[in-house]
């Protein structure tokens, strides 16, 4: 597998050496969510270890979850517009954590989406002045940061448009190489390597300045140290890839929100991108809400009840249904979209995984698993629907009561995945090295 995730650390980031555990913030329009884990030596599971700059890999320990209901009017469309709200429902969400779990942390990872939220893959084709020249790490290091630059240029453009502000500021937040190959010849490790045609495919992903912001002010009243900020279909993924970068996953994710859905494509475990738009289970609870005349607090119980015929009377479940029904039609319209985008994936992985808070409505999985949506799209047949179980994700140590870890909870899981990556890297700004190494020793 060619994984190489590039987490921007804050310039000001102190040296790791004294972290023990670590905060996953899942900053949600309908909850925040935490996580704390510290990471365990591989050769002994149960030894809580300290971080050091050379962390050695392995799997993490979950000491607990937590999360707190949000309030209306702190989040719009998955960005923070109230700042001070949304740090007292993080502070609760916390405290909670920590008296569950006798932990105090200070170092948090935190999550990010919203429709200005983007990343793109792009594949890029340059042929070598000097092919008999062994390839070195600034020439590879220049590469990818011409490539950062034309997509954030490219992703400049479409948002000015989308926002109508030419001056829209975007930083890049997640990046990874998705593959390298050599005269037509895929390699794991370029460096060394001689050729005349190098091919690159890399993934970038960017948000704006002011979301940005707006989370280091949110960590910065709560006292953590803000260790990197991750799009978080991207953190689905790497939830799902652990530890092992040989690992052979394929698979469509599907992360569904209360206000955004996040589709990302994983491919014999790269990371081929990742897509949002702004649909999730909230726009299914408005029209509940309206159609039937009752609040948005009765539409959601209406919604989660649906295949409960012993709390719903059978009128009130087929009025919610065909409403559920129109709406869906828009959901998949979304998911097929996004799908598009990868048309240098062919065929499309057959395994689809549903996660996130609003996908265990059983109408999407149902839409998914029966409707003929995926015929127009690179499928070789019918995907098959899974919803993911965060208790099978790789290299999780979990604590002994799990009856609270539910799909809800994969975001916070790879939030604190991709702190580890973060770990890996040097906190130095001229880490290339470093950074790279986890590519380049595979």
């Amino acid at each position: 597998m060619s994984f190489l995730n590039l987490p921007k650390l804050p310039e000001s980031s102190p040296k790791t050496e004294a972290r023990t555990t670590l905060l996953a913030l899942d900053i949600g329009s309908s909850f925040v969510k935490c996580a704390l884990a510290s990471p365990v030596d591989g050769q002994k599971p149960d030894k809580v270890i300290k971080f050091k700059k050379t962390l050695p890999s392995g799997k993490l320990k979950v000491l607990g979850f937590s999360k707190a209901p949000q309030s209306p009017g702190n989040m719009e469309n998955g960005g923070i517009i109230d700042i001070p709200g949304v740090v007292d429902i993080c502070e609760k969400a916390i405290a909670d954590l920590e008296a569950q779990t006798g932990e105090h942390a200070t170092t948090a990872v935190v999550g990010i989406s919203g429709e200005f939220v983007k990343s793109k893959t792009s594949t890029i084709r340059y042929r070598r002045d000097t092919p008999n020249r062994p390839i070195t790490e600034p020439e590879l290091q220049e590469l990818l940061s011409k490539i950062e630059k034309r997509n954030l240029e490219k992703l400049k453009a479409e948002l000015s448009l989308e926002s109508n502000n030419p001056e829209i500021d975007l930083s890049l937040i997640n990046s990874a190489v998705v593959s390298i190959s050599i005269d037509g010849y895929r390699i794991n490790n370029p460096v060394g390597f001689k050729g005349s045609e190098v091919l690159i495919e890399y993934y970038t992903a960017f948000a704006p300045a002011p979301a940005i912001s707006a989370i280091e002010k949110v960590c910065g009243e709560l006292e953590l140290e803000l260790l990197t900020v991750v799009v978080e279909p991207f953190a689905v993924c790497r939830a799902c890839l652990g530890d092992d970068v040989d690992v052979d996953f394929s698979a469509v994710l599907i992360d569904i929100g209360s206000a955004k859905t996040g589709v990302s494509v994983v491919d014999s475990g790269d990371i081929c991108g990742t897509k949002m738009f702004n649909i999730g289970g909230t726009a299914f609870t408005k029209q509940i809400a309206e159609s039937l005349s009752v609040s948005n607090k009765k539409a959601e119980i209406i919604k989660i009840n649906l295949d409960d015929d012993s709390k719903l009377s059978d009128s009130v479940i087929a009025k919610a249904n065909a409403v559920i029904e129109r709406s869906l039609s828009v959901w998949l319209a979304g998911i097929e979209l996004a799908l598009e985008e990868f048309k240098n994936i062919e065929p499309l992985p057959g395994d689809i995984f549903i996660c996130g808070g609003s996908s265990q409505l059983l109408p999407l999985e149902e839409v998914l698993a029966l409707g003929d949506w995926y015929e127009s799209l690179q499928f070789a047949k019918r995907p098959l629907i899974h919803l993911l179980d965060p208790l099978t994700l790789p290299d999780f140590i979990f604590p002994e009561s799990t009856e609270s870890i539910d799909p809800s909870y994969v975001v916070s899981l790879g939030l604190l995945r991709v702190a580890v990556d973060t770990l890996l890297a040097s906190p130095d700004k001229n880490g290339f090295r470093a950074k790279l190494s986890k590519l380049l020793s595979h």
